[in-house]
């Protein structure tokens, strides 16, 4: 074949000899600093070994201009998912991105809907139990960047997660420790990774102190559903209630009311996240930077598509036990400290 009738090579043949994405090889051409040195040597080489020449149509096309994010969300109710949107949506509106947002509750055909957009971005997001770990690995597979949120890792994929199973523990240790014996734990740990880590957190408290756990009261994670599970458990009279959520914790602080309990006079109640609604109705809860979740797997998820980096990452994120008058002990851990005095497990 002549010169004349070869072909021209196509910045899709050099990413994929290369292992990286378009954009990254439009980056590495340009030795931009937003591609590790070992990449922009690796695509320059392949890009003279396959005599590609770069057109600005191409350029354009990798730079991704009006490039799109995509994220995968198992909701979009309730101010948990609003405060990560907003922390995502910040961060990559500064990065000139725009975002696909999927939520899978609902759907019949999740998994089905997840791989389509995958198809249609240039990084994916995907948090919770959306969907299944064969969908991850064969999303990454494809070479697809991904960062997981708020669920464990898959394979070699990005995982930022907010810490659960200890601040729930220490939850836990702090009711014992100020002589509640009778405790429920309310919500649904099938239903979400992180809320099995906080049950995973209350009951290894009350093993380590010699009580028997009680298993988890199901219920889904927003006020309404809250309330009516809370009625059915505090018919069996427990002293002190952990919640799932805030918002669980709000329905279970009606449902108490309603019957007529007095909080925290004849029961303790603690929530999880720290929204706004839980300062107001005096909450024990967790508090988690929510909006830090979001910006961290935005963040990630750019230097992933940028192929600024290489090995998988796993942070957790910390979180604080905040407490008010719901459990009836008004001190934060931090007096506590000061003073010596501890849990039972040694935690104030």
């Amino acid at each position: 074949m002549s010169g004349r009738d070869r072909r021209p090579v196509t910045i899709y043949e050099v990413a994929e000899r290369a292992g990286v994405s378009i954009a990254t090889v439009s980056r590495a051409l340009r030795d931009s600093d937003l591609v590790a040195p070992a990449t922009r040597r690796r695509v320059h080489q392949v890009a003279e070994e396959l005599r590609f020449r770069p057109s600005r149509a191409g350029r354009a096309l990798a730079e991704g201009q009006h490039a799109a994010n995509g994220i995968v969300f198992p909701d979009l109710s309730g101010p948990y998912y609003a405060e990560v949107v907003l922390g995502y949506e910040e961060v990559v509106a500064e990065l000139g991105r725009s975002v696909l947002i999927l939520a899978t509750n609902g759907r019949t055909k999740a998994d089905e809907a997840v791989l389509e957009l995958a198809g249609r971005v240039d990084g994916m997001v995907i948090m919770g139990r959306t969907v299944g770990d064969h969908v991850v690995a064969s999303i990454a597979d494809t070479g697809l960047p991904l960062v997981l949120l708020a669920r464990p890792p898959v394979g070699e994929v990005d995982t930022v997660t907010a810490d659960n199973e200890n601040s729930a523990r220490d939850l836990t240790a702090h009711l014992l420790w100020h002589g509640h014996r009778h405790l429920a734990f309310l919500g649904d740990p099938g239903e979400s990774p992180d809320v099995a880590g906080r049950y995973r957190g209350f009951r290894r408290a009350l093993t380590e102190h010699g009580f028997t756990v009680p298993a988890a009261t199901p219920c889904m994670f927003d006020v309404r559903s809250g309330y009516a599970a809370a009625k059915d458990l505090l018919r069996t009279r427990p002293d002190a209630v952990v919640c799932a959520n805030d918002e669980v914790a709000l329905g279970a602080l009606r449902a108490a009311e309603d019957l007529g309990f007095s909080v925290p006079g004849d029961l303790a109640l603690t929530g999880w996240d720290d929204i706004m609604a839980a300062d107001y109705a005096r909450l024990t809860t967790v508090r988690q930077s929510m909006r830090e979740l979001g910006a961290t797997a935005a963040r990630w998820l750019d230097e992933r598509i940028g192929g600024t980096t290489t090995t998988a990452r796993r942070e957790v994120l910390p979180t604080r036990l905040v407490i008010r008058a719901s459990c009836g002990h008004h001190a934060d851990l931090a007096d506590l400290a000061s003073t010596g005095t501890t849990t039972p497990g040694g935690t104030p």
